[in-house]
């Protein structure tokens, strides 16, 4: 799935407004988002799960086509737990 689809979706199922303020709509709420992990808040969407901004220390490495030990750098990274509810539809 797409931003696109994600736009079609919203246009879809809510109505009431043109495509180009479902797009602007969801782009408010990717912006939302974005920001708070930028910030480095949890990010909770109830039912649905927590984004959350993980620092990851520097290790050693391996590089997979050469067999080279290297230094891998620290850095951020972005996780994302699904709620019980996805976990129980996955299952399914």
């Amino acid at each position: 799935m797409t931003k696109t689809d994600i736009i079609e979706g919203v246009y879809e199922q809510l109505g009431g407004f043109s495509k180009k303020e479902a797009a602007e709509y969801v782009e408010t709420t990717f912006d939302l988002v974005k920001d708070a992990l930028k910030r480095g808040d949890k990010v909770k969407v109830t039912g649905f799960g927590t984004f959350t901004v993980r620092a990851k220390r520097k290790r050693k490495g391996r590089n997979p086509k050469t067999g080279e030990a290297m230094d891998i750098t620290a850095r951020k990274v972005c996780t994302f737990k699904p709620s019980n509810v996805v976990k129980s539809l996955l299952r399914s």
